[in-house]
């Protein structure tokens, strides 16, 4: 009898303890989609959101752009999640194939209208990537809140007003004309709370 009752212990513990990990499989932590909150995402996990969207990107490339957007979002006090998520959709996950091409580092359409206007050029992925981040800078943040490093965002003085998006959302209609915008943002970023 005793035997019976310390199995019958030990099976609901291994249940409870089976059924405890699994319920912390499910549990995804919320990403803010204010663009002035932090990023919570590290460097691995936005790699492997990434890769898990284009297989085919180089691996190395993509670990480095999510580091260097992590630091430079974290500078500027910009979510870095959000920055992310948001060079996922305009780059369709670094295949470009619109108006703007690799070779111009542009990861966040920066300037790019039609034909005659493809956009922003810059010398280096990461000076791209600080552009990028300069720019939803001027959008979340007001005229008191000015940047850290200096700016190479030709278009920042352009954004009037400032802090006219604070977060994924108002980018709609005044970052992209898009009228899902924000949607396809929020929908990035609930799939990047997976990872």
């Amino acid at each position: 009898m005793a035997k019976k009752i310390v199995l019958s212990i030990s099976a609901a513990f291994f249940v409870l303890i089976l059924w405890g990990c699994k319920s912390l499989q499910g549990k995804r932590e919320p990403i803010s989609r204010n663009l002035v909150d932090p990023g919570i995402k590290n460097a691995k996990q936005l790699h492997k959101f990434f890769m898990d969207s284009n297989p085919l990107a180089d691996s190395e490339q993509v670990l480095r752009m999510a580091r260097t957007y992590i630091s430079e979002a974290k500078t500027e006090g910009i979510n870095s999640d959000c920055a992310f998520a948001q060079m996922c959709l305009e780059t369709g996950f670094l295949r470009f194939g619109g108006l703007v091409t690799p070779d111009m580092h542009n990861y966040c359409g920066l300037g790019a209208i039609d034909a005659d206007h493809r956009g922003e050029c810059f010398e280096t992925e990461a000076l791209g990537i600080r552009a990028h981040i300069q720019h939803l800078h001027a959008y979340a943040t007001g005229e008191d809140v000015s940047l850290v490093n200096e700016c190479i965002d030709n278009r920042y003085k352009w954004v009037r007003p400032r802090g006219k998006a604070t977060d994924v959302f108002g980018l709609t209609k005044t970052w992209a004309s898009d009228p899902e915008y924000g949607a396809k943002l929020d929908s990035l970023l609930s799939r990047l709370e997976e990872y």
